[in-house]
């Protein structure tokens, strides 16, 4: 590989698991990746959904960090207008000062849920409409001086955790662009506009303290197994299980169900949500990452691992290592 590979590891509540069988997988992801030379681990945050653990982001992350030693983790993203920037500058500035040089800060601006659970956490229907600012006034609490007189975040005045802007849409390239920030593309569930907002960020990018020139991270999601018969059924797992997720009101679908939902618009505008894809054999995801690397001008790619079992996924993440010779000596 041309360019560094990390993790998004969507902490996935498999078919008949716990959160607590959910949050060993993740360690047990975070401690294979450690050793095969992926770059960082990144979890999202999301609410109300109940095939995902990462909703306590940073409480995720400290677990992990306590489980490791040296990979970078970090939050891909924190939904800003769901908090203050201030308790969210608390709790990074918490992680840095016991894991130092090694956490991260992705934010986004979408709710990470539905409309009733936006309410459910006290949001504010406008709450994105200040989400520069708002990210202005976490920067300065981080990194200082603080916009808000007399107000500082202990901890987090001064550990300068850097900060991401993700995005799926032009909006977050223009301000990472103007922030001089990195930019994360979700390339991974809304691929529509990658190469436009990538483009844009690139040509208005302003080198800012903590980035001198522009840096690109690109989600894909990956499915790697010793056979490509095996790798497709993979996909096709995680396909239904989306089905049952965005469809099922709390009810699983039977394969059969599925599958009919699959092959209607709606389902397959789901499976266009995975459009970036690398399904199969080693040889086939090193190749499909070596061009999406390319296609997206991308300068490290971040890797969702699908799979709906946990031994599936830790063994995709180490057959795409092996692929693309992340494996250390």
């Amino acid at each position: 590989m041309t360019v560094p590979l990390s993790i998004l590891d969507l902490a996935i509540i498999g078919k008949g698991q716990t959160a607590a069988e959910s949050f060993a997988g993740s360690v047990a992801m975070a401690q294979l990746a450690e050793r095969l030379g992926y770059r960082r681990i990144w979890y999202a945050e999301h609410h109300n959904m109940s095939s995902i653990a990462s909703s306590a982001t940073s409480v995720l992350i400290a677990h992990v960090a306590a489980h490791t030693e040296s990979i970078r983790l970090g939050a891909g993203g924190i939904m800003l207008p769901n908090h203050s920037p201030l308790t969210i500058a608390e709790q990074f500035g918490t992680l840095e000062t016991l894991y130092p040089g090694r956490i991260d800060l992705g934010l986004g601006r979408a709710p990470g849920s539905d409309q009733n659970t936006m309410r459910a956490l006290r949001r504010d229907p406008t709450a994105a409409d200040t989400f520069p600012q708002d990210v202005l006034e976490l920067q300065g609490y981080l990194s200082g001086p603080s916009r808000i007189q007399g107000v500082e975040a202990t901890p987090g005045r001064g550990t300068n955790v850097p900060l991401y802007i993700l995005g799926s849409s032009l909006f977050g390239a223009r301000l990472a662009a103007q922030l001089g920030l990195p930019y994360a593309f979700a390339s991974h569930f809304a691929p529509a506009a990658l190469q436009d907002a990538v483009a844009l960020y690139r040509r208005d990018f302003k080198p800012s303290e903590q980035l001198a020139e522009p840096h690109v991270i690109a989600g894909v999601n990956v499915v790697a197994a010793e056979s490509a018969q095996e790798a497709q059924q993979m996909h096709l797992d995680v396909k239904r299980a989306r089905i049952s997720t965005f469809f099922g009101n709390g009810r699983t679908f039977t394969d059969d169900e599925a599958d009919l939902i699959l092959d209607s618009a709606q389902g397959q505008h789901v499976a266009q949500m995975m459009k970036y894809s690398a399904i199969g054999t080693p040889e086939t995801v090193r190749e499909y990452l070596d061009e999406f690397a390319r296609h997206a001008d991308a300068d490290e790619l971040i890797v969702a691992h699908q799979s709906t079992g946990t031994e599936s996924r830790l063994r995709s993440v180490e057959l795409t290592a092996q692929a693309v010779g992340l494996v250390r000596a």
